[in-house]
Protein backbone atom coordinates (compact mmCIF):
# COMPACT_ATOMS: atom_id res chain seq x y z
CA UNK A 1 0.00 0.00 0.00
CA UNK A 2 1.44 3.50 -0.98
CA UNK A 3 1.45 5.83 1.56
CA UNK A 4 1.28 8.98 -1.01
CA UNK A 5 -2.33 8.42 -2.98
CA UNK A 6 -2.64 9.84 -6.45
CA UNK A 7 -4.86 12.90 -5.44
CA UNK A 8 -1.84 14.41 -2.98
CA UNK A 9 0.87 12.94 -4.85
CA UNK A 10 -0.87 15.80 -7.66
CA UNK A 11 -1.24 18.39 -5.18
CA UNK A 12 2.48 17.98 -3.97
CA UNK A 13 3.86 18.03 -6.89
CA UNK A 14 1.72 20.97 -8.25
CA UNK A 15 2.43 22.62 -4.46
CA UNK A 16 6.13 22.14 -5.94
CA UNK A 17 5.82 23.53 -9.40
CA UNK A 18 4.38 27.12 -8.02
CA UNK A 19 7.63 26.62 -5.29
CA UNK A 20 9.94 26.65 -7.91
CA UNK A 21 8.16 29.20 -10.28
CA UNK A 22 7.98 31.27 -7.78
CA UNK A 23 11.66 31.50 -6.66
CA UNK A 24 13.20 31.40 -10.34
CA UNK A 25 10.58 35.18 -11.52
CA UNK A 26 12.36 36.60 -7.83
CA UNK A 27 16.39 35.33 -8.99
CA UNK A 28 16.15 35.17 -12.80
CA UNK A 29 15.49 39.10 -13.55
CA UNK A 30 18.58 39.99 -11.14
CA UNK A 31 21.07 41.95 -13.06
CA UNK A 32 24.61 41.16 -12.18
CA UNK A 33 27.12 43.13 -13.89
CA UNK A 34 30.59 41.37 -14.58
CA UNK A 35 33.53 44.34 -13.44
CA UNK A 36 34.90 45.94 -16.33
CA UNK A 37 38.14 46.88 -14.18
CA UNK A 38 39.15 46.27 -10.89
CA UNK A 39 38.66 50.25 -9.89
CA UNK A 40 34.90 50.30 -11.36
CA UNK A 41 34.19 47.31 -9.10
CA UNK A 42 35.94 48.72 -6.16
CA UNK A 43 34.17 51.94 -6.29
CA UNK A 44 30.50 49.99 -6.03
CA UNK A 45 28.68 50.11 -2.56
CA UNK A 46 26.47 47.57 -1.47
CA UNK A 47 24.07 48.53 0.99
CA UNK A 48 23.91 44.40 2.49
CA UNK A 49 27.52 44.24 2.36
CA UNK A 50 27.44 41.33 -0.59
CA UNK A 51 30.60 42.52 -2.13
CA UNK A 52 32.75 39.68 -3.55
CA UNK A 53 35.53 41.58 -5.52
CA UNK A 54 37.67 38.45 -5.84
CA UNK A 55 34.33 36.07 -7.09
CA UNK A 56 33.55 38.58 -8.96
CA UNK A 57 36.07 38.41 -10.96
CA UNK A 58 36.65 35.12 -11.48
CA UNK A 59 32.90 33.66 -11.53
CA UNK A 60 30.78 34.56 -14.37
CA UNK A 61 27.23 36.38 -13.70
CA UNK A 62 25.62 33.69 -14.65
CA UNK A 63 27.02 31.35 -12.39
CA UNK A 64 26.47 33.59 -9.70
CA UNK A 65 22.95 34.15 -10.22
CA UNK A 66 22.77 29.88 -9.91
CA UNK A 67 24.65 30.24 -6.92
CA UNK A 68 21.92 33.02 -5.22
CA UNK A 69 18.90 30.99 -6.19
CA UNK A 70 20.60 28.18 -4.55
CA UNK A 71 21.18 29.70 -1.71
CA UNK A 72 17.69 31.02 -1.85
CA UNK A 73 16.31 27.24 -2.32
CA UNK A 74 17.82 26.16 0.73
CA UNK A 75 16.81 28.54 3.10
CA UNK A 76 13.18 28.34 2.18
CA UNK A 77 13.26 24.78 1.34
CA UNK A 78 12.01 24.01 5.06
CA UNK A 79 8.56 25.76 4.22
CA UNK A 80 8.35 23.48 1.06
CA UNK A 81 8.82 20.27 3.55
CA UNK A 82 6.44 21.80 6.07
CA UNK A 83 3.62 21.44 3.18
CA UNK A 84 4.30 18.52 2.32
CA UNK A 85 4.38 17.26 5.28
CA UNK A 86 0.59 18.43 5.85
CA UNK A 87 -0.19 17.05 2.53
CA UNK A 88 0.73 13.33 3.27
CA UNK A 89 -0.84 13.76 7.27
CA UNK A 90 -3.68 14.53 5.95
CA UNK A 91 -4.28 11.30 4.02
CA UNK A 92 -3.81 9.14 7.69
CA UNK A 93 -4.44 11.45 10.56
CA UNK A 94 -8.01 13.05 11.65
CA UNK A 95 -6.62 16.82 11.97
CA UNK A 96 -3.59 18.33 10.33
CA UNK A 97 -2.72 21.77 10.73
CA UNK A 98 0.30 24.11 10.13
CA UNK A 99 1.64 27.21 11.91
CA UNK A 100 -0.59 25.64 14.88
CA UNK A 101 -1.06 28.26 18.10
CA UNK A 102 -1.61 26.21 21.26
CA UNK A 103 -3.64 29.32 23.38
CA UNK A 104 -4.42 28.34 26.87
CA UNK A 105 -4.36 29.72 30.46
CA UNK A 106 -1.40 28.67 31.88
CA UNK A 107 0.79 29.21 35.35
CA UNK A 108 3.60 31.40 35.01
CA UNK A 109 5.43 29.26 37.28
CA UNK A 110 5.17 26.24 34.73
CA UNK A 111 6.39 28.45 32.11
CA UNK A 112 9.58 29.85 34.40
CA UNK A 113 10.28 26.27 34.87
CA UNK A 114 10.72 25.24 31.76
CA UNK A 115 13.01 27.97 31.08
CA UNK A 116 14.95 26.72 34.18
CA UNK A 117 14.87 22.99 32.96
CA UNK A 118 16.31 24.42 29.93
CA UNK A 119 19.12 26.30 32.34
CA UNK A 120 19.92 22.97 33.96
CA UNK A 121 19.91 20.55 30.86
CA UNK A 122 22.24 23.40 29.43
CA UNK A 123 24.61 23.01 32.29
CA UNK A 124 24.67 19.32 32.78
CA UNK A 125 25.63 19.29 29.26
CA UNK A 126 28.71 21.89 29.60
CA UNK A 127 29.69 19.89 32.62
CA UNK A 128 28.92 16.61 31.13
CA UNK A 129 27.05 15.48 34.08
CA UNK A 130 24.02 13.07 34.00
CA UNK A 131 21.28 14.92 32.04
CA UNK A 132 17.98 14.37 33.09
CA UNK A 133 15.11 12.51 30.13
CA UNK A 134 12.76 14.55 28.56
CA UNK A 135 9.89 12.83 30.19
CA UNK A 136 11.53 13.90 33.69
CA UNK A 137 11.67 17.81 32.32
CA UNK A 138 7.97 17.65 31.14
CA UNK A 139 7.08 16.33 34.90
CA UNK A 140 9.14 18.99 36.50
CA UNK A 141 7.32 21.40 34.58
CA UNK A 142 3.33 20.22 35.08
CA UNK A 143 4.30 19.44 38.65
CA UNK A 144 5.25 22.78 38.63
CA UNK A 145 1.95 24.51 37.64
CA UNK A 146 0.06 26.33 40.19
CA UNK A 147 -3.60 27.94 40.39
CA UNK A 148 -2.85 31.73 41.40
CA UNK A 149 -0.79 32.76 38.66
CA UNK A 150 -2.77 32.11 35.58
CA UNK A 151 -2.08 33.61 32.31
CA UNK A 152 -2.84 33.37 28.75
CA UNK A 153 -0.08 31.90 26.77
CA UNK A 154 0.51 31.39 23.19
CA UNK A 155 2.85 29.35 21.52
CA UNK A 156 3.23 28.32 17.32
CA UNK A 157 3.59 24.50 16.32
CA UNK A 158 5.20 24.06 12.81
CA UNK A 159 3.22 21.08 12.32
CA UNK A 160 0.45 19.60 14.26
CA UNK A 161 -1.26 16.51 14.43
CA UNK A 162 -4.10 14.72 15.77
CA UNK A 163 -4.06 10.71 15.35
CA UNK A 164 -7.12 8.57 15.09
CA UNK A 165 -6.22 7.25 17.89
CA UNK A 166 -6.67 10.60 19.33
CA UNK A 167 -3.02 10.94 20.09
CA UNK A 168 -1.94 14.25 19.55
CA UNK A 169 2.21 14.89 17.74
CA UNK A 170 3.71 18.56 17.91
CA UNK A 171 6.71 18.97 15.57
CA UNK A 172 9.17 21.68 15.50
CA UNK A 173 10.63 21.45 11.61
CA UNK A 174 13.98 22.40 11.57
CA UNK A 175 17.34 21.96 9.73
CA UNK A 176 19.55 18.75 10.71
CA UNK A 177 22.57 20.98 11.81
CA UNK A 178 21.31 23.17 14.07
CA UNK A 179 23.80 25.67 16.97
CA UNK A 180 22.92 25.30 20.43
CA UNK A 181 21.34 28.33 21.20
CA UNK A 182 18.81 26.76 18.19
CA UNK A 183 18.62 23.02 20.74
CA UNK A 184 17.91 24.83 23.65
CA UNK A 185 15.09 27.27 22.21
CA UNK A 186 13.48 23.94 20.67
CA UNK A 187 13.70 22.04 23.94
CA UNK A 188 12.34 25.24 25.90
CA UNK A 189 9.99 25.27 23.18
CA UNK A 190 8.58 21.89 23.22
CA UNK A 191 8.35 21.85 27.21
CA UNK A 192 5.96 24.46 26.89
CA UNK A 193 3.84 22.89 24.37
CA UNK A 194 3.50 20.71 27.12
CA UNK A 195 2.59 22.68 29.43
CA UNK A 196 -0.15 24.48 27.21
CA UNK A 197 -1.58 21.02 26.73
CA UNK A 198 -1.68 19.91 30.35
CA UNK A 199 -0.38 16.68 29.50
CA UNK A 200 2.49 14.68 29.55
CA UNK A 201 3.61 11.41 27.26
CA UNK A 202 1.78 9.64 25.49
CA UNK A 203 -1.33 11.34 25.07
CA UNK A 204 1.17 14.18 23.70
CA UNK A 205 4.19 13.92 21.61
CA UNK A 206 6.39 16.89 20.91
CA UNK A 207 9.11 16.42 18.91
CA UNK A 208 12.16 18.31 17.33
CA UNK A 209 11.73 16.72 13.68
CA UNK A 210 14.62 16.73 11.08
CA UNK A 211 13.17 15.95 8.03
CA UNK A 212 16.28 14.37 6.54
CA UNK A 213 19.59 13.00 7.72
CA UNK A 214 22.38 14.57 6.33
CA UNK A 215 24.83 11.96 7.49
CA UNK A 216 23.09 8.66 6.64
CA UNK A 217 19.96 6.37 6.55
CA UNK A 218 19.38 5.77 10.13
CA UNK A 219 19.69 7.70 13.48
CA UNK A 220 22.98 6.14 14.39
CA UNK A 221 24.48 7.31 11.64
CA UNK A 222 23.75 10.90 12.89
CA UNK A 223 26.90 13.33 14.28
CA UNK A 224 25.71 16.85 14.54
CA UNK A 225 27.42 17.37 17.89
CA UNK A 226 25.19 19.82 19.30
CA UNK A 227 22.27 18.09 18.70
CA UNK A 228 23.10 15.12 20.21
CA UNK A 229 24.55 17.22 23.66
CA UNK A 230 21.86 19.96 23.74
CA UNK A 231 18.58 18.01 23.12
CA UNK A 232 16.87 14.66 25.12
CA UNK A 233 18.53 13.08 21.54
CA UNK A 234 16.83 9.65 21.94
CA UNK A 235 12.97 11.24 23.12
CA UNK A 236 12.74 14.37 21.24
CA UNK A 237 14.46 14.43 17.97
CA UNK A 238 12.89 12.22 15.20
CA UNK A 239 14.59 12.55 11.51
CA UNK A 240 14.16 11.35 8.15
CA UNK A 241 12.25 8.11 7.92
CA UNK A 242 11.22 8.30 11.15
CA UNK A 243 9.68 11.72 11.10
CA UNK A 244 7.65 11.03 7.49
CA UNK A 245 6.94 7.66 8.84
CA UNK A 246 4.25 9.57 11.92
CA UNK A 247 3.08 11.22 8.86
CA UNK A 248 2.35 8.82 6.24
CA UNK A 249 3.97 5.29 6.87
CA UNK A 250 6.94 3.52 6.16
CA UNK A 251 7.49 4.40 2.48
CA UNK A 252 6.40 8.07 2.35
CA UNK A 253 9.94 9.02 2.96
CA UNK A 254 10.86 7.62 -0.03
CA UNK A 255 7.59 8.56 -1.82
CA UNK A 256 7.96 12.21 -1.17
CA UNK A 257 11.77 12.17 -2.15
CA UNK A 258 10.53 10.22 -5.62
CA UNK A 259 7.95 13.42 -6.49
CA UNK A 260 10.83 15.72 -5.80
CA UNK A 261 13.27 14.15 -8.38
CA UNK A 262 10.49 13.99 -10.74
CA UNK A 263 9.76 17.51 -10.64
CA UNK A 264 13.67 18.58 -10.34
CA UNK A 265 13.91 16.30 -13.80
CA UNK A 266 11.20 18.12 -15.42
CA UNK A 267 12.26 21.24 -14.60
CA UNK A 268 15.79 21.27 -14.73
CA UNK A 269 16.33 22.97 -18.37
CA UNK A 270 13.59 25.38 -17.35
CA UNK A 271 15.95 26.30 -14.31
CA UNK A 272 19.22 26.83 -16.65
CA UNK A 273 17.54 28.41 -19.30
CA UNK A 274 15.69 30.77 -17.06
CA UNK A 275 18.79 31.49 -14.51
CA UNK A 276 21.67 31.61 -16.86
CA UNK A 277 20.31 32.91 -20.24
CA UNK A 278 17.40 34.47 -19.11
CA UNK A 279 14.89 33.02 -21.45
Amino acid sequence: MVAISLNTRIAIKGYLEGFIHGLIDEYKGRTILKPTSALEYLSRYSSNGELKPFQAALIPPELIRINQFERGLSTRLGNSLEECARLIALEHHQDVRRGYDIKAEVSNAAFAEAELQKQNYESAAEKKQKKPTFEEMITAVLNARRTDDLETKIVRADLYILAKDRTEFLFEIKAPKPNKGQCLEVLQRLLRFHVLCGANRPQIKAYYAMPYNPYGATKAHYKWTYAKNYLPFDEAVVMGNDFWNILGGETAYEELLEIYLEVGREKSKYMLDALAFGF
